[in-house]
């Protein structure tokens, strides 16, 4: 860890990643804090990503893109940030094995899926998150969903697209949807089951089979999807006086930039798709950003009055220490061009 950064990475999932791949790769010292955790790392398979094999877990994804990071030159720490203060040069971010200054934070943080009681079939395999992402699988197969909120019914009627079989699950609660969804609902091919489940049974593969519910009735499922709610991880967010949405999400325009100077955020805090590919590409634009503020040069005429002209001593812009791994890296000057990761 070194004393100052230009850009830190608060969180290492897809958005974040690719944030610091960006900024590292167009020059700019950059730091990615990580945690660990989050909902790529949960991800038994990788779906709906071009060039990614469905074999591919979401910890060998995000291993594979942390490797990419640190070979272009970024500094990844498994590590916690405690807090972030600004100074008047940029910010002091604090973490477990002491601090650091940045011109520049990214806020890559998530949130947390909110999770019903068990029992539960195994993430990934019965229970899923991500309808965009695994509706596909569950096409013609016994599908629940579990909620009681407006969410949940819209859910079960949109997973009609893909089998004949839904069920809402309310698990003993009184459901909290609007007169408009239960008229719509009522009108939709899909069970509401009011009781709570028992007990689960699971294929020898661990997929789940079926529930068995409080008045002894049991009914086969494949899988489904829990619609309580997701916690925003903004605290950071918070301290630095960041504009939210009313969503709870972080609000930030087309690169990432919040109402803070210096101060951006990207993927699933932010408002949008939570999807990896939807990630990666807030992340390219959120790096491609912080280097439109970051970049020395083309230098302004107000900066050219105030320090003067451009010299050869002044340029290149990059740090001698990310130079010297461009040299190194083989899809750099010193290295094979054909290896480059990118068209840039």
């Amino acid at each position: 860890m070194t004393d100052h950064y230009q850009v830190t990475v608060v969180g290492g999932g897809p958005a974040g990643l690719t944030t610091a791949l960006y900024t590292t790769r167009l020059g700019h010292d950059t730091a990615v804090v990580n945690r660990g955790g989050g909902r790529a790392a949960m991800m038994l398979d990788t779906h709906n990503v071009i060039g990614v094999t469905e074999d591919v877990s979401g910890n060998e994804f995000l291993e594979t893109a942390i490797e990419q990071v640190q070979a272009y030159g970024a500094d990844y720490f498994r590590d916690y940030v405690s807090d972030v203060e600004p100074t008047d040069e940029g910010f002091r971010v604090d973490v477990s094995d002491g601090a650091f200054t940045t011109d520049h934070v990214v806020l890559a943080t998530g949130f947390t899926d909110e999770r019903p009681d068990p029992p539960l079939p195994r993430t990934g395999r019965g229970l899923h998150y991500c309808l965009h992402c695994d509706a596909y699988m569950f096409v013609d197969e016994p599908v629940f969903v579990m909620g009681t909120g407006d969410s949940a019914a819209y859910v079960a009627m949109i997973m009609l697209n893909f089998t004949p079989e839904v069920d809402v699950l309310t698990r003993g609660d009184d459901p909290q949807w609007s007169e408009e969804t239960a008229v719509m609902l009522e009108n939709h091919p899909v069970d509401v089951i009011h009781e709570d489940i028992s007990a689960m049974e699971n294929d020898d593969d661990g997929w789940l089979r079926a529930f068995e519910f409080e008045d002894g009735t049991r009914r086969e499922y494949r899988g489904g999807f829990p619609m309580y709610g997701s916690d925003y991880n903004t605290e950071l967010a918070e301290s630095l006086g960041v504009e939210l949405n009313d969503d709870g999400t972080i609000a930030v325009d087309d690169h990432g930039r919040t109402s803070v100077d210096g101060v951006y955020a990207v993927g699933d805090v932010t408002p949008g798709h939570n999807q990896i590919p939807v990630a990666m590409g807030e992340g390219a634009r959120c790096g491609i950003g912080n280097h439109y503020d970051l970049r020395a040069f083309p230098r302004s005429l107000d900066d050219i009055e105030e320090q003067g002209s451009v010299t050869a001593d002044d340029v290149p812009g990059i740090s001698d220490r990310l130079r010297e791994r461009a040299h190194a890296h083989e899809g750099g000057p010193g290295g094979d061009p054909a290896a480059a990761t990118d068209d840039d």
